[in-house]
């Protein structure tokens, strides 16, 4: 019972401004680990920027606030993450994040922006492997990978070290098809040494047909799994379905994009906050119904909250 009401939005909001977001985070990172389910294969860790578009505040001269995260995609909970100025710092923040989490045993996945080789070393420092796509930041080493594929294409893969794997979903008229290549020969790779155990390179088709009209697009990446497209496949898949499994929820059953909270420790806290919500909402099996229904739910009924906020993971 609160004997003077529930406290008012200005009271909310200084209380998580006054809130280290450091020691936050410190006791977000302790409590995941005491909750995390044992993902009884190999885990997938996707790290991922993403930005709270309205937390800018243009008298102060201050953008948005944005956040990289460290999302396991099987067992659907956010390891850890780290507040940015702006998305180009992302480079700053992902060893820092890299720094808190237990990597061992674990595939890393991380867009263009991480494609650095201290990334990569830290990685495999941790006992972790990478699967890094490339694009603009790495010209030279995407280009020199791109080629690699054309010449093995050109041989038909004959006498090549490389694998194949091949993926097909359909729903709502819409078909789409993914070929992933991946190629364990790096005579071609100028400066391979360089980067840590790197001993395969990979190549994704993704082809979608609808209504009529087919598209295709190819990305490539820098891998120290080996050569097995199987593994490769799932550990891309892994990293595109972040958006789904985190940044959609966190926008459409969060409305994380609408909120005005301006103050950066703030903003910063209300995040970790969110993304502690979402693990126990995706988390709690007993209720078949969406994060949204999930959380009416904990609303309207005292038992459905204390076991979420209370019951082990």
């Amino acid at each position: 019972e609160l004997d003077n009401g529930i406290p008012s939005h200005d009271t909310f909001g200084r209380v998580f401004a006054l809130l280290s977001p450091a020691t936050f985070q410190e006791r977000f990172s302790a409590w995941v680990e005491s909750v995390r389910e044992v993902y009884e294969g190999e885990e997938i860790v996707a790290v991922d920027g993403k930005s709270l578009r309205r937390s800018h505040n243009r008298k102060r001269g201050q953008g948005p606030l944005h956040m990289v995260s460290a999302w396991a995609v099987n067992s659907r909970i956010v390891l850890g993450q780290r507040a940015t100025e702006a998305k180009s710092n992302e480079i700053t923040a992902i060893p820092e994040l890299l720094d808190t989490l237990m990597l061992r045993g674990c595939i890393v996945t991380i867009d263009a922006m991480g494609c650095q080789k201290a990334i990569a070393e830290k990685i495999v420092d941790q006992g972790g492997d990478y699967v890094l796509a490339l694009k603009g930041n790495q010209s030279t080493l995407s280009e020199q990978v791109e080629e690699a594929f054309i010449d093995a294409d050109a041989r038909d893969y004959e006498g090549v070290q490389s694998d194949y794997f091949e993926t097909e979903e359909r729903g709502h008229g819409r078909r789409e098809t993914r070929r992933y290549w991946t190629l364990g020969e790096l005579e071609g790779i100028d400066r391979k040494d360089q980067w840590k155990k790197l001993n395969v390179v990979g190549m994704v088709q993704s082809i979608r047909e609808q209504d009529g009209h087919t598209s295709s697009e190819y990305r490539y990446y820098i891998a120290s799994i080996g050569n097995d497209a199987q593994r490769f496949a799932k550990a891309v898949r892994g990293h595109w379905g972040v958006e789904n499994d985190l940044h959609w929820s966190l926008d459409i059953s969060f409305r994380e994009d609408e909120s005005r909270i301006r103050e950066p420790q703030a903003a910063e806290n209300f995040t970790v906050l969110r993304h502690i919500a979402l693990a126990r909402l995706k988390n709690e099996k007993t209720l078949k119904r969406g994060i949204k229904t999930k959380r009416l739910k904990a609303g309207w009924d005292e038992k459905y909250r204390a076991k979420l906020l209370f019951d082990a993971a």
